[in-house]
């Protein structure tokens, strides 16, 4: 074993420029498919925040919704209708909506910015920035500010812990000219949909978007009573409930987000698409580099064979070398990889984080790119007759 291993060894150094830069490639498509994996998980991750947030166990949402960037209205009277079940301890609706902001510091920069509007007298959010701003928000045009948001919304989270307060303008339609003012900050997060929220009151909501009626909500939180079976109880609401109303348990609900992003958007697949190319670019550097290693070395094994050894030694050192180029690739890649997530992370305020169970994936991954590439390599072999050194 320690003979394959040394053989292998010393046939990938011979050449130390062609090993270099073999690491090198590695290293780049094992880069690239982290990158890949990890933006399609900050996907999701960032698309399902809010629905983590919000405590609720039943949601109602209009059959023409889409997603949380397009959720469709529906009268609230549908959700209050769930009261009649025994099961029900409270119902929440909850409005939803894009609007114009305007930044404070520039003054003439406007930005679409996701705004949520609830009942205040109900407890739906576990955020400790909402629950604990909830007597400011009854004020008129009073609104809180996600401090995750991005940059382009001004830097409202600085100058709110310094003065205690900002004033801006926002609008439903184009410029808006409501006057508002941000009371207090709360930690949600930037999505692919939206780059920044505000939470307000649903009276307060109803100020902002002036073409909304009251009484038409977007989304409906049903909250059961403890020790009741959350499934029983949809399929009970799904019998007695017409189809004009879509009926979801929370899990139902991520997956519904989850599911508009990775196939009715381009944007699953072009993650998914750039996994398989890393591969495929993995693939062809290693496999260029162990065939260039059997082409230059072709007569030292057939040397090898006239000596005795088996055509199975001479592929155990080629995979050798499939092993050698995975390990020596995927560390420096890993290393890069987790300087490349604390860029994005910063720069677009989306949940980029190494996982351990990805960076396993794509340890193996990398594994099965060099044992492919040998694979193929290893054909090569075949030319190594000892008859041709004779």
């Amino acid at each position: 074993m320690i003979l394959k291993i040394s053989t292998a060894w010393l046939q990938l150094k011979h050449e130390k420029l062609r090993f270099l830069v073999a690491i090198g490639g590695i290293s780049f498509a094992v880069v690239l498919i982290f990158m890949q994996l990890g933006l399609r998980a900050a996907l999701f991750d960032s698309a399902v925040a809010l629905h983590n947030k919000l405590e609720g166990e039943i949601f109602f949402i209009s059959p023409r919704s889409t997603a949380l960037i397009a959720m469709e209205n529906f009268s609230e009277r549908r959700l209050y209708q769930a009261l009649a079940f025994k099961e029900v301890e409270d119902v929440i609706p909850i409005y939803l909506g894009f609007a114009q902001w305007k930044n404070p510091q520039t003054r003439n920069y406007w930005r679409n910015i996701y705004v949520i509007g609830f009942d205040l007298n109900r407890n739906v959010f576990n955020l400790l920035g909402v629950n604990k701003n909830l007597n400011k928000l009854k004020e008129p045009d009073v609104v809180l500010f996600d401090d995750a948001s991005r940059t382009e919304f001004g830097p409202v989270a600085q100058e709110f812990n310094q003065k205690g307060s900002v004033v801006t303008e926002i609008g439903d339609r184009g410029p808006g000219n409501r006057k508002i003012t941000v009371v207090g900050l709360f930690t949600l997060g930037t999505s692919f949909g939206a780059d920044g929220n505000l939470i307000t009151s649903d009276l307060n909501f109803l100020r902002i978007f002036l073409q909304r009626q009251k009484g038409f909500i977007n989304m409906g939180v049903v909250q059961i009573k403890p020790g009741y079976d959350v499934n029983k109880l949809i399929k009970a609401m799904r019998k007695k409930f017409p189809q004009d109303i879509k009926i979801l348990s929370k899990q139902e609900f991520m997956d519904f987000e989850k599911n508009y992003w990775d196939s009715t958007t381009p944007i699953g697949f072009v993650f998914a698409f750039g996994v398989v190319l890393g591969s495929i670019v993995g693939i062809i550097i290693v496999y260029q580099i162990l065939y260039s290693n059997v082409s230059e070395h072709l007569a030292e094994y057939a040397t090898l064979k006239a000596m005795g050894y088996k055509h199975r030694y001479l592929l155990s050192v080629i995979f050798q070398e499939a092993v050698i180029l995975a390990i020596l690739g995927y560390i420096p890649g890993f290393f890069i990889t987790l300087g490349m997530y604390k860029t994005a992370r910063e720069a677009t305020k989306l949940p980029v984080m190494m996982e351990p169970f990805r960076a396993f994936l794509v340890l193996i991954l990398t594994f099965l790119i060099c044992f492919i590439s040998g694979a193929i390599a290893m054909r090569k072999l075949q030319e190594a007759d000892p008859a041709d050194i004779f």
